[in-house]
């Protein structure tokens, strides 16, 4: 975390994510990271916490297709329809209402963070990203569905993707009944076949695909 002193007192950098522009009927990868690539999750039930801010304040402005939550990052492929383009009043201010529950996700979930570590501030970098996947190449969006899922085995945290507990992976493996995610959606959308799907998430992604997913 990015520690500020002021009057021998430590300080986190606060963050707010930047307005996210969507339009309806694209897939979008939506990516932040803690400020100097530091730690934003300590302990599982902080994982547990974030999900519950993303059930709360994301999921009911979009579909969420898959995600994953890292010691220091978060990731998730969402589809954008109808309810993400919506605004709503801040203030003065009309803000989509998609951003503004990033916003929040982040801003709530900082708030239990400093209170478990005795912090103040965010713990997050100020840009959070929203990269369209469905401008483009038609294998953009696929390869950002297995490299989201990849994550945590290519970081050798796990020696197989269906051991890491904070990602949509094991939803789509069968091995747990998650209700974050819309699978459904994701088969058609991604034309994603089920009865190869564990197989296929192993394959490797062609680097010249992952430059154009962020």
């Amino acid at each position: 975390m990015l520690l500020i002193l002021i009057s021998g007192m430590a300080y986190l950098k606060y963050a707010i994510p930047d307005i996210m522009i969507f339009a309806e009927d694209n897939l979008y990868h939506v990516y932040n990271r803690g400020n100097n690539r530091q730690q934003i999750f300590f302990r599982n039930d902080n994982y547990l916490y974030f999900l519950e801010k993303v059930r709360k304040f994301i999921l009911p402005f979009c579909d969420i297709i898959n995600y994953n939550l890292m010691p220091n990052h978060f990731h998730f492929v969402i589809h954008a329809d109808e309810r993400t383009i919506q605004k709503t009043l801040i203030g003065t201010q009309e803000k989509n209402v998609l951003s503004e529950g990033f916003r929040n996700v982040l801003h709530t979930y900082s708030k239990g963070i400093n209170k478990q570590n005795n912090w103040t501030g965010s713990l997050f970098q100020q840009n959070t990203r929203a990269k369209c996947l469905t401008d483009g190449d038609a294998d953009y969006a696929p390869a950002c569905f297995h490299y989201v899922h990849q994550n945590a085995w290519k970081a050798g945290i796990v020696q197989k993707m269906e051991d890491w507990e904070f990602c949509s992976f094991q939803d789509y493996a069968g091995l747990r009944g998650g209700t974050l995610c819309n699978k459904s959606l994701a088969f058609e959308l991604l034309d994603i076949d089920p009865a190869t799907f564990y197989n296929d998430s192993y394959q490797v992604i062609k680097e010249p695909l992952l430059k154009y997913i962020f």
